[in-house]
């Protein structure tokens, strides 16, 4: 197991190395384009060289990379021209903002969507298995966006029992929490659910589930202690994988209700062409993707300790 970690952890910091060159190249190895997408395409040459002079822009690219992930390294994720002010005092409360809307969507999806795959996977083919198959197809084809403007004009405007905006103004505001984390919860359910139900189908149906039926076991104990573990296995990297797509995914549920998040701050980078705050959001999701794809390898060998990884 110790040999495993060392690897995984080796090829993680690959991994992130190989990205970050990429992400540098990318986005800096045409400083003509980058200081006319700061400065405007009205600029003159002189302006321009300036510019990309008194940044250090006209330095060796090699020398800019290094600078460039030592001071990330360190936690100095450069200057915002967007928002006049260092990259990670804007960054830090934005990802613990993700980070809370992200918990807590996981609590509501994971438990529902697992058992409602469990429910449909134990009987496959009934009633119980094709509504909640309709259900998970249902959610899951509709986007975001049409599922918050959906579920605003029924509560907010309808009913008017929610808030239409979640900016938390005023501190926190648990209203204000509820429907982001249905519109997540409504989109992430159906992948999780289809994914547990076809597991758990596959192994009801294996030899040693019958022989335990057969020799007189309790089914519930055949469920919960043989079924089940070898049945999340599938559920559990997809589980792992939603970790990603709530950090980078969530733009359109944050910019629709005003949600102070990383998602937010991504796309309002982006419109502004603000390459520190870009930068920075892209190597933190990197380090994400790498770090939860490393986790789900690890949890296979504890779900399953058949599995071994070389």
């Amino acid at each position: 197991m110790v040999i495993f970690l060392l690897k995984r952890f080796g090829f993680m910091l690959l991994t992130m190395f190989a990205v970050s060159v990429i992400l540098f190249l990318v986005l800096e190895i045409n400083v003509d384009t980058l200081a006319s997408r700061v400065l405007g395409q009205f600029t003159t040459e002189e302006q321009r060289r300036l510019w990309l002079e008194e940044h250090g822009y006209l330095r060796p690219i090699w020398v800019r990379y290094g600078e460039w992930i030592g001071d990330m390294l360190r936690g100095d994720f450069g200057w915002s021209t967007r928002f006049n002010e260092p990259v990670a005092e804007i960054l830090w409360p934005r990802l613990v903002n993700t980070a809370i809307l992200g918990v807590c969507v996981f609590a509501v999806m994971v438990p529902l969507s697992l058992v409602s795959g469990i429910l449909a996977g134990m009987r496959e083919g009934s009633a119980t298995d094709r509504s909640i198959t309709f259900v998970s197809v249902l959610t899951t084809s509709v986007p975001e966006f049409a599922s918050a403007v959906l579920l605003s004009s029924v509560f907010v405007f309808a009913l008017g029992w929610l808030p239409g905006t979640s900016g938390m103004t005023d501190g926190w505001d648990w209203r204000q929490m509820v429907l982001p984390v249905m519109v997540l919860t409504l989109y992430g359910f159906g992948y999780v659910a289809r994914m547990m139900r076809a597991s758990m189908a596959e192994v009801m149906q294996s030899p040693y589930i019958r022989t335990a039926v057969l020799k007189g076991l309790p089914y519930r104990r055949v469920i919960l202690r043989h079924a089940l573990r070898n049945a999340l296995i599938a559920p559990f990297t997809v589980i792992i994988l939603q970790i990603n797509w709530l950090l980078s995914g969530v733009i359109v549920v944050e910019f629709f209700f005003s949600y102070k998040g990383y998602g937010a701050l991504l796309l309002e980078a982006s419109l502004n062409t603000d390459i520190d705050v870009i930068q920075a959001c892209a190597l933190i999701a990197v380090v994400v993707a790498v770090g939860t794809q490393t986790l789900a390898d690890i949890g296979y060998t504890y779900l399953n300790p058949r599995i071994r990884f070389t």
